[in-house]
């Protein structure tokens, strides 16, 4: 039987998708069409510096040439749906040599404008949209260097029908990364044209609201996703550079926001300057943004608390990510993924141990499978995820897959003196299936120099013939090979580097896996320990070795 909950959001789905119908077929009239045309100003106010795209450009250090294309085949190309909206949203021009190209560019434009001034799904998509008015704003100088009155008020013609569009349906949009992208499109507009300022003070008002609602206390996404944390941050910096350019007062609260914001990052980077694969988190370089960072001598402070219920253990070489958060709230579960009390485990800047990243930027079927349980350095009871999923396509289409239900953590610990570092939790998320609550402990062991773990599942309802199966995914391109005792295995980090994980139990096994964390999916392998529950209580003690003699 459906939740009142899950009712409350099954309607509203029905709500949102019908709105979405109804926009698509009322953004392809002539009417809609009229009501983006308003007063076309006569030139650029403002010229924001272009280096600034760079903070979510992947801030690429080169620069290709465009002057030997033919513009009349530039659009005509066959390209997939992703590298169709990549293309669409001239994010490129930030890699493109600044010298001699403009002519070729205003062709290119020039024709895009030809074909898709008018509503087309995959070319006006928000992201799309957003990004584009981006990216043409912050060129503008190159774009109309040496260009004549007409190409000028076309492409300033075009920049204002793509921003009212924006700005009309913004009020609409229920995805918070989109959110961000539509407000600094809107600011970027307000400044470059006095005629549209009153874009840059509305923008203004709806950033401070999404700065509010979206965050904790301590500058983290509700949404529980590392990814998110650092979109954001792009976005904010981007925002609070441009308004610095056009000699603008930054708000107190953009200030506080990123400041939070890049102390969360700071705490949570690793020691391969990645982000550590929770709730929807992928492996990107952070090494660029950081350096992004510098250019502007922005210090980043020592963040005092935890951030994101994401737990960093460091001792020497070693260094632990410990997640021990209770899933967001339903309608900004989206991304998550099933594993509390997952971990990452870092030595000497290798990973070793890893969760198998989020898949959104592979496939939707990758999308799903990264999110299940097994796919977690966890815990697993018979080959169970520790939420489900809405199957509801009516819910899918409006929100992505929600989870249909949530947990608590429990018996929370940690400590650091001269013996150890360690993290201590439970969750009941199994409680109601299966009536077992699990504990995990994991500690770097300072003295023996090693890294010892325990997990401990409590069964408070009996149940027969309950499995159990405790995932170790390594890190691609890591390999493991079992020793003759087979409660031992070797884990080669290269051929100068090795550690031994080992445990008394007897069904311990190696298993093919994949890693959803990249661009594409990776075999890698993984460790697992199997078994059934006990006496209504069963204890898994395992550790690390790394002083292998």
């Amino acid at each position: 039987m459906m939740s009142l909950k899950t009712a409350y959001y099954y309607i509203l789905a029905v709500k949102i998708n019908l709105i979405k119908v109804f926009k698509k077929l009322y953004f392809t009239t002539s009417f809609y069409k009229k009501t983006l045309i308003s007063k076309v100003p006569n030139q650029f106010f403002f010229f924001p510096n272009p280096f600034l795209m760079s903070s979510i450009s992947n801030y690429k250090k080169f620069a290709f040439q465009i002057k030997d294309l033919d513009p009349n085949k530039f659009w005509e190309v066959n390209y997939s749906a992703k590298e169709k909206k990549e293309l669409h949203n001239f994010v490129w021009l930030s890699s493109i040599d600044r010298k001699d190209n403009a002519s070729t560019l205003r062709k290119i434009i020039s024709l895009w404008n030809v074909k898709n001034l008018k509503y087309n799904s995959l070319v006006w998509e928000t992201s799309v949209i957003s990004k584009r008015i981006m990216s043409w704003v912050l060129n503008a100088d190159i774009i109309l260097k040496n260009s004549n009155f007409e190409f000028k008020k076309s492409f300033i013609e075009s920049l204002v029908i793509q921003t009212n569009h924006l700005k009309k349906n913004f009020k609409y949009e229920i995805d918070y990364q989109k959110k961000i992208e539509i407000i600094t499109a809107l600011i970027l507009s307000g400044l470059a044209f006095k005629e549209y300022e009153e874009n840059y003070e509305y923008s203004l008002k709806e950033l401070e609201k999404l700065s509010e609602i979206f965050f904790d206390e301590a500058g983290f996404p509700i949404t529980r996703n590392p990814y998110d944390l650092l979109i954001y941050a792009k976005y904010f910096l981007l925002i609070k550079e441009v308004i610095k350019d056009a000699q603008k007062y930054v708000p107190g609260y953009l200030d506080e926001i990123l400041e939070k914001n890049l102390e969360c990052l700071k705490q949570i980077t690793t020691p391969i300057n990645t982000l550590p694969l929770f709730n929807g988190s992928f492996e990107e370089d952070l090494s660029n943004f950081y350096e992004y960072i510098n250019h502007f001598k922005i210090k980043i402070k020592k963040q005092k608390i935890n951030s994101g219920n994401i737990y960093v253990l460091k001792n020497k070489k070693d260094v632990i990510y410990f997640e021990a958060g209770s899933p967001p709230k339903k309608n900004y579960s989206s991304c998550y993924q099933s594993g509390p009390l997952s971990f990452e485990y870092f030595y000497d800047d290798h990973k070793i141990i890893t969760n198998s990243g989020f898949g959104v930027n592979i496939s939707n079927k990758a999308r799903l499978l990264s999110r299940f349980t097994s796919s977690q350095t966890a815990l697993c009871l018979n080959d169970t995820s520790i939420v489900g999923f809405e199957k509801s396509s009516v819910m899918n289409k409006a929100y992505g897959y929600l989870i249909k239900r949530d947990f608590d953590i429990l018996n929370f610990e940690q400590k650091n003196d001269s013996n150890e570092v360690q993290v201590n939790a439970g969750h009941n998320a199994y409680l109601k299936n299966f009536g077992c609550i699990h504990n995990r402990t994991v500690s770097i062991d300072k003295i023996n120099n090693k890294i010892i773990g325990q997990d401990k599942i409590l069964q408070k309802t009996v149940k027969s013939d309950i499995k159990y199966d405790i995932r170790f995914h390594l890190y691609p391109g890591l390999t493991a090979v079992q020793t003759i005792g087979g409660n031992t295995l070797l884990i080669q980090i290269n051929k100068n580097k090795a550690l031994l994980f080992s445990t008394k139990e007897k069904d311990l096994k190696i298993e093919k896996s994949i890693f959803f964390g990249g661009q594409k999916v990776l075999d890698n392998y993984c460790i697992v320990i199997s078994g059934l529950i006990e006496n209504n209580e069963k204890t898994i003690n395992w550790e690390i070795i790394k002083n292998i003699k």
